[in-house]
Order: structure tokens, then C-alpha cells, then sequence
């Protein structure tokens, strides 16, 4: 049997930041996943502001970015455009396109160096609870192994077991879970070659469509949309809005990627005797965009430094890790519980009234633009937008 002070499951973005910290905490760390290849297949739009990056202090490397963004574009159902550049204003969530396959790799990299034990092709399958920790049964090419660790780090993502199996609930009901669909696709033609496009209305209802540059004629296109509000497949809308889209209509695929989003929030509880929860597992996710990169990778960050501390202080009780979840929510929940009030006011309105907001946005001086400023521009300009959201402002 092995045996190691944190074990981390899951070696995405929030799951190297977990082990990376524990690491460099002084815990010993073994981080599992279960992809031969980390980062791919990847499972997101690939954006991040360069805000978040500072927070988290890394330095952005070319390495790993394939477009700088300088602007926004927001189109309603009749085609209207809220064009937002930073020639025109301050974007202080400006940020980049990443290459999530190059990333993803370079943050487990990070987490090598900071000490952490990477195991490749390693797929949790079931966990124990004993006195003081968990055993974790492991399956990597036709070998079982077990390894015994006094803390579970789950960063298994949104369909993940390990938080479940340690009696904890789910980041997300079903009904709280968008279908993602995307396609990575060459001749695209854009108007604005750093501007970051979404398209909203029943070409992707609950949610939204978007188009990701990356550099020269190559673009994410995907969608996002709430089973329960639609009526057929999350792929056929997205097959039918590149069909009718100017910038995508002669385009051609060169990849598909398919996941979930959970949209819900934070569940009540991140944590217990021995474990943590953090990442898409803990909802760490951001319920208007979906975007989950930066702050998943800061529930990590301190999911791990709280670990590297109950090794320290030989205190894995729910009581000792209960900081990490207080830590995690002070930080993350204000912007989760604002943007989940603007999600669920979005999924109340018609295409006619998103048209009509949209209208009504051509006359807003904007001096700058981030998530929030929209919002505050979207109360100013819709009455029942102060009504619900006014409070959050």
C-alpha cells in the first residue's frame, strides 16, 4: 500500500493548484489522474482574465496563450451588437484564449516542481474511510493499487464520485447542469480579430453561444444551454447557429469536445473528516458564464494550503478543515451568489426583451466594462432587471 499525507484526484486546473499548494506547504502530495494525457481532451472555451492570473500569480507565458482579447462583442436574437473595445474603454477583465492541452500540463508541471508526485492514467474507483483518513483503490493499465492518504483532495470535476462517496452531495442538481458543446474550427471570419463574441436568445436557451479567437482564422464555437429549456440536443443548436452565422458559415471542424457545467453555486458543504472538495466538483464556477478556470483554481490553491496546514498541525478533523470552506466562500461566494441572480433573471426573458435590452444598451456611455458594469448598465436601461437585481448593485 501506498501512503502520502494529500491525495489530489483530479489533475485539472484546480487540482494542480490544490497539489501545487499542499506541496508547497511541506505536505507529501500524490496527485492522480485518470487521462493519459493531461488537459485533453479539453473541456471549456479557454478563456481567462488576466486579473485572475495576477491573483493567482501566474505569469502569463506564450507557452500556453494563443490570443490576447481587447473587446467584447454581444449580439441579441435580431443580430443588434453591443460592440465593447478597449479603443473605446477601460476592460479591466480583459484577459487571453488559452491552449487548455498546453495549460493544463504546465500548471501539473508547477505542481511537480512545488514536490507533488504526478500519477498519469491513474483512475480512483472506489475509497475507504479509516480512522484518520481515507484508502483510495486506484486502477492505472490493468494494475490495482491502494493508497492510503490522511487527506482526499477532490477536483474530479462536475460528474465526479469522490465527494459522493465520501457523503457529501453533488456541486449540482440536474436541472443546475448546462450541456456544453464546441468545435474547434479554422476559416473563420471575424470582424474584430481579438474580440470575444456571444450571441444570446433561443439559438442557445439558457444560456448563451460564443466564438473564442485564436489567432489567424482558427476559433472556439460552442454553446451552452439548460437541457430542461430546450428542445432537442445541446449539438443540433449548435449545428444549426454555425449553418446561419456570417463568421461561421463556411467554416470547418477540426475538433469536438462535449461537458457539463455546474451552474448552481457552491454546495452547503466543501469539506469533511479528511477531505476537502474544490474545483467543478465544489461548483467553483461562475453560473452566468460558466467560466470556472480561475476560480477553480483558487478554491485549489486554498483547499491545499488548508491541507499542507492539518498535516502540520496533525488535525484532519471536519473541524480543522472547516477554515478551508470559510476561506473559499469569503472569496468566491459573493461574485457566484451575484452572477446566479443574473443567470436566473436571464432564463426570464424573451428574445423580444433581450432585443429590446439590447437596443437600449446603443445609448449607454460605458467609461468601462467588466461583468459587473453590464450588469449595472442592464438595471439602468430594464425595469424588471432593478426589480430582481437591483440589490446585488
Amino acid at each position: 500500500m501506498i501512503e502520502t499525507d494529500v491525495l489530489v484526484i483530479g489533475g485539472g486546473p484546480a487540482g494542480s493548484s490544490a497539489a501545487k499548494h499542499a506541496a508547497l506547504g511541506g505536505a507529501k502530495v500524490i496527485l492522480v489522474d485518470k487521462r493519459s494525457e493531461i488537459g485533453a481532451p479539453k473541456r471549456c472555451a479557454e478563456g481567462v482574465s488576466k486579473k485572475g492570473l495576477a491573483k493567482l500569480g501566474i505569469e502569463p507565458s506564450p507557452r500556453w496563450i494563443t490570443k490576447e482579447i481587447d473587446g467584447v462583442r454581444l449580439t441579441s436574437p435580431d443580430g443588434t451588437d453591443v460592440w465593447l473595445t478597449e479603443e473605446e474603454i477601460e476592460l479591466p477583465e480583459a484577459g487571453y484564449i488559452l491552449e487548455r492541452k498546453v495549460f493544463d500540463k504546465h500548471m501539473a508541471m508547477d505542481a511537480a516542481r512545488a514536490g507533488a508526485e504526478i500519477r498519469i492514467k491513474t483512475l480512483a474507483t472506489g475509497m475507504d474511510k479509516i480512522e484518520d483518513g481515507f484508502i483510495v483503490s486506484t486502477e492505472s493499465m490493468g494494475k490495482t493499487e491502494e493508497i492510503k492518504a490522511k487527506i482526499v483532495i477532490a477536483a474530479d470535476g462536475p460528474e465526479g464520485h469522490v465527494a459522493r462517496w465520501a457523503g457529501l452531495k453533488g456541486s449540482a442538481k440536474a436541472k443546475e447542469m448546462e450541456s456544453g458543446v464546441q468545435y474547434e474550427m479554422v476559416n473563420v471570419e471575424f470582424d474584430r480579430e481579438a474580440v470575444i463574441e456571444f450571441y444570446f436568445g433561443s439559438c442557445a436557451p439558457g444560456g448563451y453561444v460564443w466564438i473564442f479567437p485564436k489567432g489567424d482564422d482558427i476559433a472556439n464555437v460552442g454553446l451552452a444551454i439548460l437541457q430542461h429549456k430546450a428542445t432537442k440536443p445541446a449539438i443540433e443548436y449548435l449545428d444549426d447557429f454555425i449553418a446561419k452565422c456570417p463568421a461561421t458559415k463556411n467554416a470547418q471542424a477540426v475538433e469536438l469536445n462535449v461537458g457539463g457545467d455546474p451552474v448552481g453555486g457552491m454546495p452547503k458543504k466543501m469539506y469533511d473528516d479528511n477531505i476537502l472538495v474544490c474545483g467543478d466538483a465544489a461548483g467553483q464556477v461562475n453560473p452566468l458564464t460558466g467560466g470556472g478556470i480561475i476560480s477553480g483554481m483558487t478554491g485549489g490553491m486554498y483547499a491545499g494550503q488548508v491541507a499542507a496546514e492539518s498535516i502540520k498541525e496533525g488535525n484532519h478533523s471536519k473541524k480543522f478543515l472547516k477554515k478551508y470552506d470559510k476561506i473559499a466562500r469569503d472569496d468566491l461566494s459573493h461574485e457566484i451568489d451575484k452572477y446566479k441572480k443574473v443567470q436566473e433573471y436571464m432564463l426570464t426573458l424573451s428574445d423580444e426583451e433581450l432585443d429590446n435590452i439590447a437596443h437600449a444598451f446603443q445609448d449607454v456611455n460605458f467609461e468601462k466594462i467588466s461583468t459587473t458594469e453590464l450588469v449595472k448598465a442592464l438595471v439602468k436601461v430594464s425595469p424588471k432587471a432593478l426589480l430582481k437585481l437591483g440589490k446585488f448593485i
